[in-house]
């Protein structure tokens, strides 16, 4: 049959609309999402039939309304959707980084459900301010002298530079001058800002006389930025925030300081490296620093900016300011997340990300055994899964390369590869994001919660066999 007379065998989209299964499909999902799928279908039939691919079978009324079910599926699906992170990487950018805890979200649904007092001051019965929503619990959680927060810490970086160096020099390290995910730069963000870049030391050593030698009657601050996910090893040195800080204070300048994943808590007990933690800065007298609210704190997005008052003022008063601002949904999740560094006794149960870092070895291999399990049960004997000791990661910039001890269910297949696996996998209801390791595909149970494991189980099952 040629081209043309395939066409013509395309049925209507009043054919389709007709036909029972369509019927059925349209008592389950929106009308418009059904026609979007004809549409589609068809548009694609017929591509297919012009480029020389079509076939009588493929046009059957049959095979398409077969096709039409599917993209109704896939069109019912948000974009943006939940998966299941068994890749072992705990702040995992792509994949969303920090899952909030339960008081976050239930926060979240109250004010996003219903009206909220955002900028309406009960007590008083007028006009009000966001940020009180936020500020005391920032104040108590960190000891900050004065707090306000932002969208991101890129935008806390922005708004910083720009309210207190723009026209003017700002001094940074050479060796801190990084790039982060997103081709975030420091040298472009300064220009941006306004500020100028001035340099100093090497990209391994800087000493404190490099900043001194610098300062002059343009320059507006000092800064420090945390290297991420980067890290120079070996004949180096960098100058403690400490001395920078007494150093700006003999010359009557700020010290900011980019913490980037920003840290509440010593986390040297779960085995991981030290980092610094806010507080620590904070002590050692920085005038302003930020960090970000949805890694190692374990909140929503958002750009914290804590310091002494009369800089955080003026940043809080500056134009951009407006442009960057934070949402309610934002507020009610961060406000709830900090109340529970409120309660150190259940914070590690309470925040999911310190939970998932503090979970020990052997509960990790309890957990990898069951979905092995579970598993064997359900797969045929084609494939073979082995629980395996490996390496996690903290993942998130502050802490990229820190490893912890975890357990994997190792998956092997007689004829599919490793990377047929991990597709699959990927393209499941909901998809399970895994990794591909020596030639094996592996679910790393690190970043797998005890309430994920049946459904885990139940996608993989639906996906594999």
């Amino acid at each position: 049959m040629n081209s043309k007379a395939l066409l013509a065998t395309i049925p209507k989209v009043d054919t389709l609309l007709s036909d029972p299964r369509t019927l059925s499909l349209l008592k389950k999902y929106p009308r418009w999402i059904v026609l979007e799928a004809i549409r589609n279908v068809l548009a694609d039939k017929r591509k297919q039939i012009l480029n020389g691919e079509g076939n009588a079978e493929a046009v059957a009324l049959q095979s398409i309304v077969m096709e039409v079910e599917n993209r109704v599926k896939m069109l019912a699906t948000p974009s943006l959707r939940r998966v299941i992170n068994a890749t072992g990487v705990v702040l995992h950018t792509n994949l969303g980084r920090a899952p909030l805890a339960p008081e976050a979200l239930e926060q979240i649904r109250d004010v996003a459900l219903n009206y909220s007092n955002l900028e309406y001051d009960l007590s008083k019965g007028e006009r009000g301010l966001r940020y009180t929503h936020i500020l005391e619990i920032l104040k108590k959680v960190t000891g900050a002298p004065a707090a306000m927060v932002v969208n991101n810490n890129a935008s806390a970086v922005l708004l910083v530079l720009s309210s207190l160096a723009a026209g003017r020099e700002a001094v940074v390290s050479r060796g801190e001058l990084i790039e982060i995910g997103g081709s975030f730069r420091i040298p472009e963000v300064m220009a941006s800002s306004g500020a100028v870049l001035r340099e100093v030391g090497t990209t391994n050593k800087t000493h404190l006389k490099d900043y001194a030698e610098a300062i002059n009657e343009k320059t507006a601050l000092l800064m420090k930025v945390h290297p991420s996910n980067y890290r120079i090893l070996g004949f180096a040195q960098r100058v403690e925030l400490k001395e920078l800080v007494r150093l700006g204070e003999e010359h009557d300048l700020p010290v900011y300081e980019d913490l980037g994943s920003g840290n509440l808590l010593d986390l040297k007990p779960l085995g991981l490296p030290y980092e610094p933690t806010v507080q620590e800065s904070l002590k050692a007298g920085v005038h302003v620093l930020s960090f970000s609210g949805d890694k190692l704190l374990g909140g929503p997005q958002a750009g914290i900016i804590l310091g002494k008052e009369e800089f955080i003022e003026k940043i809080r008063r500056h134009p951009l300011n407006r442009a960057l601002r934070i949402g309610k949904l934002t507020l009610a999740g961060l406000e709830a997340t900090l109340k529970l560094y409120m309660e150190p006794e259940t914070l590690m149960k309470k925040v999911p990300i310190m939970e998932l870092l503090s979970t020990p070895l052997p509960k990790l291999i309890e957990r990898a055994k069951k979905i092995q399990e579970s598993l064997t049960g359900i797969l045929p004997s084609s494939f073979s899964l082995e629980v395996r000791k490996d390496t996690a990661y903290v993942g998130g910039g502050a802490l990229p390369l820190a490893e912890m001890p975890t357990a994997v269910v190792a998956v092997l297949h007689q004829l599919l590869s490793p990377g047929r696996i991990e597709e699959l996998a990927r393209k499941g209801h909901p998809a399970v994001i895994g990794r591909v390791k020596k030639n094996t595909f592996i679910l790393d149970v690190r970043t797998v919660r005890d309430t994920e494991v049946d459904m885990l189980v139940s996608s993989l099952e639906r996906s594999l066999l």
